[in-house]
């Protein structure tokens, strides 16, 4: 069993509050949009399992670093990250295709701010999308996931609400 922190549109901004969770899991997830480069060290130093993508507001320090897509396995589930990509019934045409064709079992992606988690019954692929943990963009409140990945299945799926500093 592996204990995952996923998070997403960090936009140059992590807080103890987020490391702490960073720490406590066996690998961080970021769905893109970091921000500053130098926060890949930082997470790096909360955790030494450290998997990401680059998102639209990252520049080319991040790009060189990290891919526009990443699949991998983690505990027999096969796992898609993008930034952009949409939501199941509302996927952008690049996704679709990608899904399509791969079919993951978990497809995370990033960008829209808004936490979610939703099976596309149509695909067998659960979707998901941690929200926004940053200061920047026009969510009220910070959150991102944690969950556990075990003999192909997730559970302990649980969202992490931190307060919107102004």
């Amino acid at each position: 069993m592996k204990s995952i922190t996923l998070i997403s549109d960090t936009h140059s901004h992590l807080d103890d509050d987020i490391l702490q969770h960073c720490t406590e899991a066996d690998e961080v997830w970021h769905a893109g949009d970091l921000g500053d480069v130098s926060l890949i060290k930082t997470l790096q130093d909360a955790n030494p399992i450290v998997r990401g993508v680059y998102g639209n507001i990252d520049d080319r320090s991040v790009r060189n670093l990290w891919p526009l897509n990443l699949e991998f396995e983690c505990e027999g589930i096969n796992v898609f990250m993008t930034h952009i990509g949409g939501y199941p019934g509302r996927y952008t045409g690049r996704v679709s295709k990608i899904l399509n064709e791969k079919l993951p079992n978990l497809y995370i992606c990033g960008h829209s701010h808004i936490c979610k988690v939703v099976p596309d019954n149509k695909l067998q692929i659960l979707h998901m999308n941690p929200g926004a943990c940053g200061h920047t963009g026009f969510h009220a409140i910070r959150t991102f996931l944690r969950f556990d990945c075990s003999e192909g299945k997730i559970s302990n799926l649980r969202v992490i609400e931190l307060p919107r500093k102004l």
